[in-house]
C-alpha cells in the first residue's frame, strides 16, 4: 500500500446517515486536516486488512497515528478536530467503551431502515474533492 495521509476517516459510502455525517465533519473540522475514502472503495478496503479489522464491519473507521479505531472511539477522535461547541461531545467520552458503543450500536444496525441507502458511494463535489482519497 502506498503512502496514505494521516488522520483518515472511513465510511459506508451508500448509507445516508453516514454521508450526512461526512459533510458534518468536513464542516465542523476547523483544522481542515481531516481526509476521507469510503469503505468499499479499494483504499478503504486495504486499510481494513493493513489493520487487521473485518471488512463486514458496521462503524466507521478512524485512522490517526498509525492506529485504526471503530465505533465510539472513531467518533470521539474525530470530535477532537471541532471547533466551537462541538468539542462539548467530548465529554461523553469518560463514559466507560461499552455503554458508547452501545448506542452506537444501535445506530449502526438500523442506519438504513431509519435514514436509506444510495445505490452508489457519494461524489464529493469539486470544492470538496481534494479531501477524499479516491
Amino acid at each position: 500500500m502506498t503512502q496514505l495521509p494521516d488522520k483518515v476517516v472511513l465510511f459506508d459510502g451508500v448509507c445516508n446517515f453516514c454521508e450526512s455525517s461526512v459533510q458534518f465533519i468536513l464542516r465542523h473540522d476547523k483544522t481542515g486536516s481531516l481526509r476521507f475514502a469510503s469503505l468499499q472503495s479499494e483504499i478503504g478496503q486495504q486499510l481494513l486488512t493493513a489493520y487487521g479489522i473485518s471488512h463486514e464491519l458496521q462503524s466507521v473507521v478512524f485512522v490517526e497515528s498509525g492506529k485504526a479505531y471503530t465505533k465510539s472511539a472513531a467518533a470521539f477522535r474525530i470530535a477532537r478536530y471541532f471547533g466551537g461547541w462541538w468539542k462539548l461531545l467530548l465529554v461523553f467520552s469518560i463514559l466507560p467503551a461499552f455503554i458508547t458503543d452501545f448506542g452506537y450500536d444501535i445506530i449502526a444496525k438500523n442506519r438504513y431502515r431509519w435514514f436509506g441507502k444510495k445505490d452508489a458511494c457519494m461524489i464529493p463535489s469539486a470544492d470538496i474533492r481534494s479531501r477524499f482519497l479516491e
